[in-house]
């Protein structure tokens, strides 16, 4: 059985490549753009400043062969099956991103704390919920 996924935008970002990348958003992503496709423009409507969001990309870099692997790829820690981290490289490389929006400009939306690099997939959005939610 397969699934389709389907892009609805593209990260832009002044991060080039994995290894300048951080391991998460919180230290020390730059700010970067989330550009949506015109046929998204209605899903995108209700975003505000300020809004916390979660974003789903596509990690199309990531190798999908693997099941294990050194937490922060430091091989002081344990190998430790990737089902129990945030690594990358596994067999369905989808992100998980939580963050801030800073800006909206048309189909895009600045945010914070992404480190997804330049050009990776976006493949959903959804709202950050609280208790009141």
């Amino acid at each position: 059985m397969t699934y389709e996924i389907r892009p609805i935008g593209v990260v832009r970002s002044s991060l080039a490549d994995r290894a300048s990348a951080p391991k998460q958003g919180v230290e020390g992503s730059p700010d970067a753009w989330l550009t949506f496709d015109p046929p998204m423009a209605d899903g995108i409507r209700d975003l505000a400043v300020g809004d916390e969001v979660f974003v789903l990309t596509w990690l199309h870099l990531a190798d999908r062969s693997v099941l294990a692997v050194h937490p922060r790829d430091d091989p002081r820690n344990p190998l430790t099956g990737v089902f129990s981290t945030r690594s990358s490289d596994r067999p369905n490389p989808v992100g998980l991103h939580r963050v801030r929006v800073l800006a909206i400009d048309g189909l895009r939306v600045r945010v914070a704390d992404l480190e997804a690099i330049d050009g990776t997939p976006i493949v959903d959005v959804k709202p950050v919920l609280d208790a009141t939610r």
